[in-house]
């Protein structure tokens, strides 16, 4: 799938979890960078908040990244949601999912979990991990679509599990893009 740069970044998370624990329900809220749909200065648009101007306020709004992963995982359709805040940086984007998980875990198995991944496996190229205290310029130009930010990793009872991800929006998304070209150029 390449539905859209936030649903890039949380499918690799989400499988993860998911795989080792089993997600039994979440929501996330994706941290976004503004983009060319919103409006320099304050001015027309279909929805008011994204009306007004992108470089000076945060905007809370909606995003399809969260009920697109049913495409993906289908058995979690539904169980899903999110909403986005619309934040004056030109690039990257940060994923907040919290998750209710069956199985119950501790920080640093979680955090194994990402690092064992991101080392191989099918999505090693898409999923990373990073335990330096990094911020979004850091990740500028990077093109994995999902980079677990290790040292946000909160868990709560065992069951309740909190992961952030780092996302270049526009080169992390243009590389997915590339690979699935590729992947249909085979196909033909």
């Amino acid at each position: 799938s390449n539905a859209s740069c936030t649903t890039n970044c949380l499918a690799p998370l989400v499988k993860v979890l998911d795989e080792k624990l089993k997600v039994k329900r979440g929501f996330m809220t994706t941290v976004h960078s503004y983009t060319n749909d919103q409006r320099i200065i304050d001015g027309a648009h279909k929805d008011p908040r994204r009306a007004r101007a992108a470089a000076l306020n945060m905007i809370p709004t909606s995003t399809g990244g969260a009920k697109a992963i049913g495409l993906v995982l289908p058995h979690l359709k539904g169980k899903l949601d999110g909403s986005a805040i619309r934040v004056p940086t030109p690039n990257v984007s940060l994923v907040d999912f919290i998750a209710e998980v069956e199985k119950t875990t501790n920080v640093d198995e979680v955090n194994g979990f990402f690092q064992e991944a991101a080392a191989a496996g099918p999505l090693k190229g898409i999923l990373n991990y990073s335990a330096e205290p990094l911020v979004s310029t850091d990740y500028n130009g990077v093109l994995f679509s999902s980079i677990i930010d290790a040292l946000s990793t909160k868990v709560i009872e065992g069951n309740l599990v909190k992961v952030m991800s780092w996302y270049d929006n526009e080169s992390g998304f243009s590389r997915r893009m590339i690979d699935l070209a590729k992947y249909i150029g085979e196909r033909l």
